[in-house]
């Protein structure tokens, strides 16, 4: 009976140390995907789709969105760090390396039979130590000056894209937030146009303080360009619509069916009227002009009208660019023309046309006072422009984390290399075996300054312990990526954010305990509802330590190579 029993445990230990073997080389090997890309030197990474299409990235939440994920641990992984990416921004390739570090090493002590719950314990402790560190390392900014918030874009940009061209931009996105933001408001992100156009260079991508429309006027005979215009943006319809509701018309001959006609028309060209009445009276002398922006249509008739009126006309404008062209214009989007008067235009010195092809382009420049402009991206492919546009939307965040915080932190590795040691400190205060959890963390903590030395060129070994000794001796230190030696990252102007950092050392401490508690992985069958999977496809349950809270992942690729799991998996995560 005892050799039963000892037989029995020993088959529960072996199946609890597949399940955690099977969790670690998940993690293991998301991190050794996107390890390369972390800092300014990290590699490229081309993702290439059934189709043949093309994209190259380092970006980490544009890889994680793309990638094909198909092993359950390394979706929930990825989970989290896009979550992370929707929270804050950024921090996604480091909280991918930080969770895979975590649990590497764990590893070494689960190999010498620590349980999984001390190490767990251990995170939660050296994660609130951490916070707290985090607390008192960061450097807080009554007033953040043009020059902290350039510093901190130039950070982010160049993580993404080459030197030159991230310096390039750097002031655009600087100068784009400031343009928006408006004292004790929120800021709307969306306030800030990110316009493409494949012509060029990337070099000539700059700020538009104003707006740029993605078309043109539909008239050939109305002008070009313009100065010192009056602009009305209005969302009313100039064109016949047909009715919201089912509706049939009877008529007796051609005559009734001819006044019908010209009754829509007339009711279409008074409205068009009461326009041209507006622009004659505010447009009084030779040298002021009149453009009407429409979120609806314009009938070739209406253009006719205001083509002879000299008016430029746009039709079918998107909804955000209703709201951008009164923040940046100033005036009223108006929804009825029954009350038009000049309060309700908005001014610009400049409205022309540009054209590239077949495309065309409305410009607004020339603005007071703007709360709304336009990133104009140019680039001679398609590749070039969508791997600016995924960096600018990085920068342009950051220098709004930033501004919301209220701090910075010093960057390069500087927080890591801080918190390692004030962990290695904390640890001797901890009673028992959980003390390990703790070791385990701070060492995971170097994996950033380590792989952003390793990027670079640089030994990781030898560059961590030159910075080690540098921080020994009182500093605050980061890694120079050029020289790799130590540098003081507040001189050199290197930061990173304060909500980045502490999203990530919240949510991957949480993600790898919680992974370390697998002991177990079952497929279920059709008693589990509630999922998109088809009526008979697989399920797997993975037995948790906690509450319940389940967790789907759909896999729609081929079959696991070590588990006998089918396409459509359905898979919970269950907390007990």
């Amino acid at each position: 009976m005892l050799s039963m029993i000892k037989q029995a445990g020993t088959a529960a230990d072996a199946k609890r140390g597949q399940s955690l073997l099977l969790n670690i080389s998940a993690a293991k090997g998301l991190q050794a995907v996107l390890k390369s890309n972390l800092g300014p030197k990290g590699t490229i990474k081309m993702l290439v789709s059934g189709a043949g299409d093309i994209k190259l990235t380092k970006d980490g939440s544009v890889l994680l969105h793309e990638m094909q994920i198909q092993h359950p641990t390394a979706a929930l992984i990825a989970r989290t760090a896009t979550a992370q990416d929707d929270i804050t921004g950024d921090g996604t390739t480091s909280n991918i390396i930080t969770i895979g570090e975590m649990l590497k090493q764990s590893e070494r002590y689960l190999a010498e039979n620590v349980h999984p719950r001390i190490l767990s314990e251990g995170f939660e402790l050296a994660k609130d130590r951490c916070l707290q560190f985090l607390e008192q390392f960061k450097q807080s900014r009554d007033t953040l000056d043009r020059e902290l918030l350039v510093s901190i874009a130039r950070t982010s940009l160049r993580t993404k894209l080459p030197v030159e061209v991230a310096d390039q931009l750097t002031e655009n996105v600087v100068d784009s937030i400031l343009t928006i933001h408006k004292p004790d408001e929120p800021l709307d992100l969306f306030m800030v146009e990110i316009m493409t156009m494949q012509h060029r260079t990337e070099g000539e991508s700059h700020l538009v303080k104003g707006l740029v429309l993605d078309h043109g006027a539909r008239h050939p005979d109305m002008p070009k360009r313009l100065t010192n215009c009056f602009i009305l943006t209005f969302n009313v319809s100039l064109e016949f619509e047909k009715t919201e509701v089912n509706s049939n018309f009877l008529y007796k001959d051609h005559e009734m069916r001819s006044r019908m006609i010209d009754g829509e028309h007339k009711l279409v060209a008074e409205r068009c009227k009461q326009i041209i009445e507006l622009k004659n009276h505010v447009c009084d002398t030779p040298d002021k002009h009149f453009v009407i922006i429409n979120q609806k249509g314009i009938d070739p008739i209406c253009l006719d009208m205001l083509a002879k009126a000299g008016i430029l006309a746009l039709r079918r404008a998107k909804r955000r660019n209703m709201e951008r062209l009164t923040l940046a214009c100033g005036g009223v989007a108006m929804n009825s023309l029954d009350d038009l008067s000049p309060d309700c235009l908005g001014h610009a010195e400049l409205v022309y046309e540009h054209a590239i092809g077949e495309e065309k382009y409305t410009f607004v420049e020339g603005v007071k006072n703007p709360f709304s402009c336009t990133i104009l991206i140019k680039g001679p492919t398609k590749h070039t422009i969508e791997q600016i546009k995924d960096a600018l939307r990085d920068g342009l965040r950051s220098v709004k984390n930033t501004i919301e915080d209220g701090c910075v932190v010093p960057g390069g590795g500087a927080f890591q290399i801080a918190a390692h040691n004030d962990l290695l400190k904390f640890k001797d205060t901890v009673q028992g075996r959980t003390k390990l959890g703790v070791q385990a963390f701070a060492d995971a903590l170097l994996v950033v300054p380590k792989t952003l030395a390793e990027n670079s060129g640089f030994d990781p070994m030898d560059t961590l312990i030159k910075l080690q000794d540098e921080f020994a001796k009182g500093h605050i230190v980061g890694l120079d990526i050029i020289t790799g030696e130590p540098m003081d990252p507040v001189a050199e102007g290197v930061w990173d954010q304060y909500s980045v950092l502490r999203q990530m050392y919240r949510s991957a401490p949480i993600i790898a305990g919680q992974l370390l508690l697998v002991d177990e992985i079952i497929k279920a069958g059709k008693g589990m509802r509630g999922s998109s999977v088809p009526d008979g496809g697989p399920e797997i349950i993975i037995l948790l330590d906690k509450n319940e809270i389940p967790f789907q992942y759909n896999n729609n690729k081929k079959p696991y190579e070590q588990q006998d799991y089918y396409s459509d998996t359905r898979i919970y995560y269950l907390y007990h």
